[in-house]
C-alpha cells in the first residue's frame, strides 16, 4: 500500500496562485499513475489533473487546462499541483491519489487505489 500526504493548501484571493504537494510513501513511486482530485460538500468529487508515472503523460479536465499544472519529481517522491488564476469555484479540499493498479481512465475516480486526506483550498473573491 502507500501512503498519501498533502500540503500547501490554504486561503488566497481571486486570480493569486497556490502550488499543492502529496508526498507518497510505502512503495516504488515511480510507476504509479497520480492523480489531483477535489470535493465540495454536497458535489461529486471531481477530476482535476493527473500524471503518468514517467511524467511525460499529463491529463487535465478541460476547465482547468492552462491555470492548473500537474507535475512530479520521482526522486522526493512528490507529485505538485500548481494552481495560477484562481477563481472562488476552485475552493474546494484538494485530494491526491494513487492508481496503484494503472486502471484507465484517469478521470475516473474509482481507477485510483489510494487516497489522501486532502488539504482544504479557500479562494476569496
Amino acid at each position: 500500500q502507500v501512503q498519501l500526504v498533502e500540503s500547501g493548501g490554504g486561503l488566497v484571493q481571486a486570480g493569486g496562485s497556490l502550488r499543492l504537494s502529496c508526498v507518497a510513501s510505502g512503495r516504488t513511486f515511480n510507476n504509479i499513475r497520480m492523480g489531483w482530485f477535489r470535493q465540495t460538500p454536497g458535489k461529486e468529487r471531481e477530476f482535476v489533473a493527473a500524471i503518468s508515472g514517467s511524467g511525460i503523460s499529463r491529463y487535465y479536465v478541460d476547465s482547468m487546462k492552462g491555470r492548473f499544472t500537474i507535475s512530479r519529481d520521482n526522486a522526493k517522491n512528490t507529485v505538485y499541483l500548481q494552481m495560477n488564476s484562481l477563481k472562488p469555484e476552485d475552493t474546494a479540499v484538494y485530494v491526491c491519489a494513487a492508481a496503484l493498479n494503472g486502471r484507465y481512465p484517469a478521470a475516473n475516480d474509482q481507477n485510483y487505489d489510494a487516497w489522501g486526506q486532502g488539504t482544504q483550498v479557500t479562494v476569496s473573491s
